[in-house]
């Protein structure tokens, strides 16, 4: 057992799941297969704990190897897209690659959606961390807004 009064040792960090993981394709079999492999000892919370602590880690790198560089994979499939409806517009287009080019499109769409998914949730992280700066501000605007729509309200309602 370890007591601190450091203000600043606050235990580990949480870990931050993104919605967008489930929508990768093989998050869920990575997970299936990653918590039952780790062995660990000990009574019911503790082993829960530990493992929560290793895939937290594993978690990590795998979303660094399926989300490394987004934008670049984006770009290609844009480009790869592009390049085959140039072909298709200078000759007939072969069913093969009237496929090929409704594939990249759907991975544009996915990864595009995936990207955005993490940028939103990612400021939404960032805010909740920083907080509202101008709360103050905008409190005092929001009140005096009801009190106006409070007054209209009261006024249409005697007329």
């Amino acid at each position: 057992m370890m007591l601190t009064l450091d203000k600043n040792n606050w235990g580990p960090r949480p870990t931050h799941m993104l919605k967008c993981w489930s929508d990768i394709p093989g998050y869920k079999d990575f997970v299936k297969e990653k918590l039952p492999s780790f062995h660990i000892e000990g009574w019911s919370d503790y082993v829960l704990k530990e493992k929560f602590k290793l895939i937290k880690g594993s978690l990590k790198r795998w979303h660094q190897s399926h989300t490394q560089n987004l934008k670049g994979k984006i770009s290609k499939a844009k480009d790869h897209v592009f390049s085959l409806d140039v072909k298709s517009e200078e000759e007939d287009p072969v069913v093969e690659e009237m496929e090929e080019l409704h594939s990249f499109s759907v991975e544009v769409l996915s990864l595009s959606k995936l990207h955005s998914s993490m940028q939103w949730q990612k400021s939404r992280l960032n805010w909740l961390h920083e907080g509202d700066a101008n709360s103050k501000k905008i409190h005092a605007f929001m009140s005096s807004r009801m009190r106006k729509n409070n007054i209209i309200s009261i006024i249409v309602n005697h007329i």
